[in-house]
């Protein structure tokens, strides 16, 4: 959540830190600054609302010369949105300024430590005890100062810290919360993901946990929290500025959900080979995967409906146990976790704060974690055993659609090999199984085309004010994603549920006009869940079915319905989510909503 970025170098910063801080926007945020050094002294400027405010109150950065600067945007956690709340953060003397991402749980007894020392506070955040926490400790020398505060606050942070007494240097600390440097020839960046960067350089070092890197216009170095220098290796971002870009597309989400057909493939491809399933990284033998008993994922959002997804494919395919858990629920459960447990974690960033408790709880307790992961280098690739990356591309659209789908294809991949490991499935059927893997890709282009008819049945319901969405077995699974797509951008009240409960409650929130998405994907349970239309019907649901080409006795029951091209019945998830995911899509524009970055939400949650 929230984005940081930092500049040294040649240049006048205040210009690159807008427009660092204008590519990181899609990670949500409600208010924005920069702090400048002028040579003389640090110059702040930061206000509530959109990054535009910011750039007009500063005339593109103009007012705020100086070559060297850090930004912020800001998504309140401690504080309500406000000028005062906004980063960066100053010190009393305005000597030392900070950004800051993340969580000080120890805020309260700090602040209470330094108001009794005389420091005074004007922001309700907790990001303003690091500040003053540092001012208390500065005696000259920057890297221990920094080290005495790591050690004295709990919690997860990024920080960007600017020192007017150091005037050649830019400070960056990490600790649970992401943050990179970026080396080029006409000076250094921070930022806390790749996009804010791109256009400057394309070599990056990851900061790791518990690290501080001390950056001037022509060096970096690398500092643990004992302050004792690192070495690290940079990373080549291969991916081009153009992939996070819009390309023509009205909106990133539209963009990215017509990337769904490349994502798929370039997952999928690299670990076909010669008719076989070939995943080289996931680190296991024969015997370990065979020594499997039991499978744990764990995930938050949309990766966590893939891990519902998964569950039923990798049961069904591979005959293990899987349980699937809430990444913010695992550890609080007391989960056990015996011998033969495998813990997948799944996250599109590699830094869901709860998704990366869950794995070093679950690396304490002795199991081998699997991590499903899209960003290379991140902080859950770093500390999973073994990595299964989706190859989606930078993901800017809060809402999920390319990563979602990628990470559903990497669960399949994932299952069959499984199956062919242990024997629960022949020769013959992993070869049709993998035919109907490549057809995907195909599929998904051809549902995609068809969105004009999407947009017109979205009109109708563009005032809304409660949709439920309802499946069984998997088809339980892409309603849950159906209905988290609806709220998160239109803000139009969903819920999905298992068709079987709609009679233990559910049922009688429908009255006339209620809109009922049935998912109908399962051939198996057909008649199960067209009785649980008629249910809904005779109540005054007026029913829209995604179902299977072929269907056509779901005309009977429902009022509008959707096909999809037929596949295996494990895969339907990766077809029926599409037309889902349009219908959100044109519901949400034609309320208005800002598609991109609805209200409230940040695309990498990195605090719990």
């Amino acid at each position: 959540m929230c984005g940081i970025v930092g500049y040294i170098g040649e240049s006048q910063a205040a210009p690159i830190l807008l427009d660092g801080l204008s590519k990181l926007e899609y990670r949500g945020y409600d208010s924005a600054g920069i702090a400048v050094f002028d040579g003389g002294q640090i110059n702040m400027s930061k206000a509530k609302g959109r990054l535009k405010v910011l750039s007009e109150l500063t005339h593109d950065g103009a007012t705020l010369p100086g070559t060297l600067g850090i930004g912020h945007t800001r998504w309140a956690t401690h504080g309500a949105p406000s000028d005062i709340n906004s980063h960066p953060h100053f010190n009393e003397s305005k000597s030392i300024a900070v950004v800051h991402n993340g969580i000080i749980e120890n805020y309260i007894k700090i602040k209470k430590m330094l108001e009794a020392k005389g420091y005074k506070f004007v922001s309700d955040t907790d990001t303003e005890v690091v500040v003053h926490l540092l001012d208390y400790y500065y005696k000259g020398n920057a890297l221990e100062a920094i080290t005495k505060v790591m050690h004295r606050v709990e919690g997860s942070y990024a920080l960007g810290i600017l020192f007017a007494e150091e005037p050649d240097k830019l400070y960056a600390v990490r600790k649970d919360s992401p943050l990179i440097v970026g080396k080029s020839e006409n000076g250094n960046v921070i930022a806390s993901d790749v996009p804010a960067v791109l256009k400057y350089t394309r070599d990056v070092y990851f900061i790791d946990n518990e690290e501080i890197a001390i950056i001037s216009k022509e060096d970096l170095k690398f500092y643990n929290v004992y302050e004792e220098e690192i070495q690290k290796e940079s990373v080549k971002i291969e991916w081009d500025v153009e992939a996070a870009e819009k390309g023509g597309y009205e909106h990133f989400m539209l963009k990215e959900m017509h990337e769904q057909p490349k994502a798929v493939a370039d997952t999928l491809n690299p670990r076909l080979k010669d008719g076989k399933i070939v995943i080289d990284e996931l680190n296991m033998t024969e015997e370990e995967i065979n020594a499997v008993k039991k499978i744990m994922i764990v995930a938050c959002g949309s990766a966590y409906h893939t891990g519902v997804t998964a569950k039923y494919v990798l049961e069904g395919l591979a005959r293990i146990p899987v349980e699937v858990d809430v990444a913010s629920e695992f550890r609080y459960r007391n989960p056990i976790l015996e011998e033969g447990t495998l813990v997948i974690i799944i996250s599109q960033s590699g830094e869901t704060a709860d998704s990366l408790a869950a794995l070093r709880m679950a690396k304490e307790m002795g199991s081998k974690v699997l991590a499903i992961v899209n960003v290379v280098g991140s902080s859950i690739a770093r500390e999973a055993d073994s990595v299964l990356y989706t190859w989606a591309g930078p993901e800017i659209a809060v809402a999920t659609t390319k990563a979602y789908s990628a990470q559903l294809i990497a669960h399949y991949l994932l299952a069959l090999k499984f199956a062919e490991v242990r024997g629960t499935v022949s020769e013959d059927e992993l070869k049709d199984y993998i035919e109907d893997l490549k057809r995907i890709p195909e599929q998904i282009e051809l549902l995609l085309g068809n969105r004009e008819k999407i947009q017109k049945f979205a009109n109708r319901y563009v005032a809304a004010k409660d949709v439920f969405f309802i499946g069984r077995g998997i088809d339980y699974a892409i309603s849950l994603e159906g209905s988290l797509k609806l709220k998160e951008i239109s803000y139009i009240h969903s819920e999905a549920y298992a068709a079987g409960e709609l009679k233990h409650g559910t049922i009688s929130l429908i009255e006339d006009g209620t809109l009922v998405v049935a998912l109908v994907t399962q051939e198996e349970l057909y008649k199960k869940t067209i009785s649980n239309i008629v249910e809904v019907k005779t109540r005054g649901a007026f029913v829209l079915a995604v179902t299977n080409a072929g269907n056509t006795e779901i005309e009977k029951a429902s009022d509008y319905s959707i096909y999809i091209p037929k596949t295996n019945k494990y895969f339907t998830n990766s077809l029926a989510v599409i037309p889902l995911q349009l219908f959100s899509y044109y519901i949400s524009i034609g309320r208005g909503c800002d598609v991109d970055k609805p209200r409230n939400l940040a695309k990498s949650v990195t605090v719990e």
